[in-house]
């Protein structure tokens, strides 16, 4: 399987976490880590940075996130390299040389703070009193004046990420929602998550307790080349005990979650999904008045994994996805011990690379558990299919009025309205990545036909409601919500 890259920080990322799998497999990583960015940026001559010296500091900081520690000023899943963090201009808006010094000045005219002065028959913006309101922007007639806001700020849809005194990004963990933005669109590879990669690999070499994997649907859009079947056998010849869909548990919440909605529905109310981590915590920190209309029931990842555990009270549990919220979520009090720890699909990349193991050389060991609505839950829409299909199922007849909220800035749109008491739909699916899963910001690719591939996927499966792909599931024992307290 050869490696294929939408761009370069995604090829250093993979580099990084190979030579860290391989050394932790083996045994040598604790002797060896340091040599990493030498095995790396060998020679004299850089490979993208303005120096060796400065490519190997910054692949230094990659190391320790990849090897699950904490970059220096940094905490939580997101962290931010400071040596990769220094590219990026400050000053969001600057005059350029277009100033023709007009004698109208409607950008000095349009400040509300008396930042823009004129010197020489040339605006200047004076940077430490600007708001960056924008307005003198709008108001030059020539364009003159540009936008230059910061990547990783501009990716926050939560307005987490400012810069500090030293002009170095800063993620204010309050507000984040981990949902991976920054990462994914900072040009500088200078932000980036923790990985547990080398936990995992522990765990699967002390073969002291059976590892289950937990695969979420979008993985058939990673890997074209090969099916789940081969997926599946593959992640066996690494270590793996058993794999399990996560669609699995998504069909055991949906008839759950309809219950749920068609409780708020009889109330005069409304619901959200609770499935997506990034969504659930955009709730829980930015519009914690709207807690109550979250649906309770667990995400596919949590209650597929409960379900292996009220199975085999041994097993070590281990998700693997396109969503770096998922190390969160795993975290979260109310779902806490169901997962034991989680990969993006690019450790999963690296693992395969690390042990030579190529899935489309892989024997197929294909295995029917699924419903073709909850293979679906991977992209946007999925999650409103499946619960008006359980409803079908239960023939129960209400007017479900959906808004599918496709990427972040639709989420905070309805959750405004509905804050309000102005959203006219009684149910909120939110998915904070475009797309849904499959645009998650640790995917290999975000291919444009990763939407039907997931969508062939879901029509391939046998069985073809949620109900008959729950009759030979025993789920009697297992918890399917979370117990958050709404306050």
């Amino acid at each position: 399987m050869q490696p294929k890259f939408e761009t370069t920080v995604q090829l250093l990322r993979h580099e990084v976490l190979t030579h860290v799998a391989k050394l932790a497999m083996e045994k040598t990583l604790d002797q060896h880590r340091d040599l990493i960015p030498y095995m790396i940026v060998q020679g004299k001559k850089p490979r993208f940075r303005c120096c060796v010296y400065k490519e190997r500091a910054v692949l230094k900081e990659r190391v320790i996130l990849a090897c699950g520690n904490d970059v220096r000023g940094s905490s939580g899943i997101i962290q931010v390299m400071q040596t990769a963090c220094e590219e990026c201009p400050v000053e969001r808006f600057t005059v350029t040389e277009a100033c023709r010094g007009c004698i109208a000045h409607p950008c000095m005219e349009a400040c509300p703070v008396g930042a823009i002065s004129q010197i020489n028959r040339r605006a200047i913006i004076n940077q430490e009193k600007c708001i960056e309101c924008g307005r003198c922007r709008q108001a030059c007639p020539y364009g003159a004046i540009t936008d230059t806001q910061r990547p990783c700020i501009k990716a926050c849809p939560v307005k987490a990420i400012s810069y500090s005194e030293d002009k170095l990004a800063t993620i204010d963990q309050k507000k984040c929602i981990n949902c991976g933005q920054c990462a994914y669109r900072c040009p500088f590879g200078a932000i980036s998550d923790k990985s547990f990669i080398t936990q995992v690999i522990g765990t699967l070499q002390a073969k002291d307790r059976p590892v289950y994997a937990v695969l979420a649907p979008a993985v058939v859009a990673q890997f074209p080349e090969a099916n789940l079947g081969q997926i599946r056998t593959a992640l066996k010849q690494i270590g793996f005990f058993d794999v399990v869909e996560a669609a699995l548990g998504a069909d055991m919440i949906v008839p759950e979650e309809a219950k749920e909605l068609e409780e708020k529905i009889h109330a005069g109310s409304f619901l959200t999904t609770s499935c997506c981590p990034a969504f659930y915590d955009m709730v829980d920190k930015h519009f914690p008045a709207l807690k109550g209309n979250v649906s309770t029931t667990v995400s596919p990842m949590i209650a597929a994994a409960r379900y292996i555990k009220a199975k085999d009270a041994n097993a070590v549990v281990v998700f693997i996805g396109p969503c770096i919220a998922k190390k969160a979520e795993i975290t979260r009090e109310s779902v806490a011990g169901a997962v034991d720890y989680t990969l993006t699909f690019e450790e999963l990349f690296a693992l395969f690379h690390a042990t030579g193991i190529d899935p489309a050389e892989c024997e197929s060991n294909l295995r029917e558990e699924t419903s073709p609505f909850s293979r679906a839950f991977a992209r946007s829409g999925g999650v409103t299919a499946a619960v008006v299909q359980s409803l079908k199922e239960a023939n129960k007849q209400l007017e479900v009025r959906p808004v599918k909220c496709n990427g972040a800035e639709e989420c905070i749109k309805a959750l405004r309205l509905a804050k309000v008491g102005k959203l006219p739909e009684n149910f909120i699916e939110g998915m904070v990545c475009v797309g849904g899963c499959i645009g998650g910001p640790a995917a290999l690719n975000h291919s444009a036909k990763a939407k039907a591939m997931i969508d062939k996927f879901s029509a391939e499966a046998q069985v073809k409601t949620i109900r008959e792909a729950l009759e030979p599931l025993d789920d009697s024992d297992v918890d399917l919500h979370s117990h958050p307290s709404h306050s």
